[in-house]
């Protein structure tokens, strides 16, 4: 048997899964909390319903007239149908799992005068280039809109920060100094 398998700090799998693992870990792995606001809770919530409420049982439909058809091997709606079935069982399941270990925070309660998530950050960058950086769940992430992940480059580097705060953003460019100048706790997305 190959060393990878064997277990070297002789401990059986029964005293393993015999510990209490807290919410959000599974043994052998801890899962990270999946932050969200509750507009991006809400909308995982709806692409879920729709999924399992019209999409996928249209598609149940095609299928089952499709394989009513006769031969499935050259049968191009059951094929796809079957093949977008299991996209949307996969997709499912992500939204069930990143649903189940959502931790959900509301920008507008945060009361801090640090950079916490859900804040909308004004900075400055070096070039003199304001603009407004909202720190928002891994699910939620706009680039368009300047809605940066929590643990992003800049997400990380923008938490624990004040106003006046200058902090170094490693950028494809290279390294980036920017400048904290307004910290708003609000609704980020309508």
């Amino acid at each position: 048997m190959s060393k990878a398998f064997i277990n070297e700090d002789n401990e059986s799998d029964d005293d393993v899964l015999d510990e209490a693992p807290d919410d959000k870990e599974e043994v052998g792995f801890k899962l990270v909390k999946n932050y969200m606001t509750p507009s991006g809770e809400q909308k995982l919530k709806s692409e879920l319903e729709e999924l399992l409420g019209k999409e996928r049982p249209k598609l149940v439909e095609t299928i089952a007239w499709a394989a009513s058809n006769g031969d499935r091997s050259e049968n191009a709606d059951y094929i796809y149908g079957k093949r977008r079935l299991r996209e949307i069982d996969r997709r499912v399941r992500f939204l069930h799992k990143r649903l189940e270990i959502a931790e959900i925070v509301d920008p507008v309660k945060q009361k801090s005068d640090k950079v916490l998530f859900g804040a909308s950050v004004t900075i400055q960058d070096e070039a003199g280039a304001e603009r407004v950086y909202k720190i928002v769940g891994i699910d939620e992430t706009d680039a368009k809109n300047f809605c940066v992940s929590w643990n992003s480059p800049i997400g990380k580097a923008l938490l624990q920060t004040k106003v006046n705060d200058v902090v170094s953003v490693k950028t494809p460019k290279g390294e980036d100094e920017i400048e904290v100048l307004k910290i708003e706790y609000k609704k980020i997305f309508d």
